[in-house]
């Protein structure tokens, strides 16, 4: 990004600091804030915290390395800080999280999410939010970085926690297993309810973000918010690879709903969350990176994929790139379902550079059908 005065000026009075000619400027570690390594911060929930990047695909094999799907699998036992480190068992920010997937697009790669963060954990203290897995609020860590960083970019995935995401799924899961009903009627009904609030609070996360950087003294042409929307993990029904009746999609293709449910949620749900989140990216003033066709053909059951097995290895061009549903609890954490795995999260991270290098204009991110995460390509949105 072209330097600013604003930049400039941050940069001189780092030199003087530096060179203890400003000695009426705060401590070091804030005395120049946007000076230091170019930074790019992900902020936000489980999409882009790294949740269940775990996982090289999908596989029916419970023990070992799941036929090459398990990154944990140390040869002997299974050690999930492999891929989460220190955030195993809590925020869940894997190595091929979105942000460390984009690539050597700063100097900096800082993720700020956490798994089952809402807009109240973005929010600052100060300002009502709330510390969430013994972590601050992260607009108050973002105050840290842009102090000691020069912060470029912020990619922010926010919103599906408030809406119940989660609940969603766990009711149009039990629905096609226990009940034998449709959820799709109830939970758009749910949907509709909440959205217009949450939606409020999401522009309300913007609006911290921004009033951090300005309280760290950077101008709004300093760095970019690039707002995001989430992808579908499960196909249209057309697009499954398992039938609508019997135990297929449960016990073997992990992804147990019906296909007016499916249907519903490809082509309703997510929709309808992206198109408002790009309103409030367009009231804001903020980029938006448009997720909801990014997994197309590569969701959890679709017929273009295939699940991994002893004589088909796991790969980026054939496996699945969302992580399925184990309804039995056999393999990791019942939290990682219905997230990008490891190679979704790469092609994320493809999408975050490429938009990256497209600092203007909204952006819808695609992958190319029979490549690998680094197919993915922008249109204009």
């Amino acid at each position: 990004m072209p330097s600013t005065p604003h930049r400039a000026l941050r940069a001189l009075l780092a030199l003087c600091t530096a060179a203890g000619l400003a000695s009426f400027a705060a401590p070091a570690a804030t005395a120049a804030p946007g000076a230091g390594p170019t930074a790019v911060v992900a902020m936000g929930d489980s999409y882009i915290s790294g949740e269940a990047g775990r996982w090289f695909g999908n596989s029916l094999t419970n023990s070992g390395s799941r036929n090459g799907t398990d990154r944990a699998w140390t040869g002997s036992a299974y050690d999930p800080s492999r891929v989460y480190g220190g955030t195993a068992g809590g925020c869940h920010r894997s190595d091929t999280a979105e942000v460390r997937s984009a690539g050597p697009i700063a100097s900096s790669l800082v993720n700020l999410a956490c798994s089952g963060a809402t807009t109240k954990n973005v929010f600052r203290a100060s300002r009502g939010g709330q510390a969430y897995k013994g972590e601050a609020p992260q607009a108050d860590q973002l105050a840290a970085v842009a102090a000691s960083h020069d912060v470029e970019l912020i990619a922010l995935s926010i919103g599906g926690n408030d809406l119940g995401f989660a609940d969603i799924i766990t009711t149009c899961a039990t629905d096609y297993i226990v009940w034998y009903s449709y959820c799709h009627d109830d939970q758009q009904a749910e949907v509709d309810a909440r959205i217009d609030g949450v939606m409020a609070d999401v522009g309300r996360s913007v609006d911290e973000i921004r009033a951090v950087m300005s309280g760290a003294g950077y101008a709004s042409s300093d760095y970019r918010i690039v707002l995001q929307s989430y992808p579908s993990p499960i196909p249209r029904a057309a697009d499954n690879r398992y039938g609508e009746s019997g135990w297929s999609r449960t016990n073997t293709g992990g992804c147990p709903f019906w296909n007016a449910d499916s249907d519903w949620a490809r082509d309703s749900l997510v929709p309808q969350l992206a198109d408002r989140l790009k309103a409030v990216a367009t009231a804001k003033g903020v980029q938006f990176m448009d997720l909801r066709d990014a997994l197309q053909g590569r969701e959890v059951c679709a017929k273009a994929s295939r699940q991994v097995t002893s004589t088909a290895p796991a790969s980026g061009t054939t496996s699945e790139w969302a992580r399925w549903i184990d309804s039995q609890s056999t393999q990791g954490l019942v939290q990682e379902s219905m997230h990008p795995n490891a190679y979704g999260q790469q092609a994320l991270g493809r999408c975050l550079a490429l938009v990256h290098a497209r600092p203007t204009g909204h952006q819808n991110c695609r992958n190319t059908a029979g490549a690998g995460p680094s197919g993915m390509y922008l249109t204009a949105g």
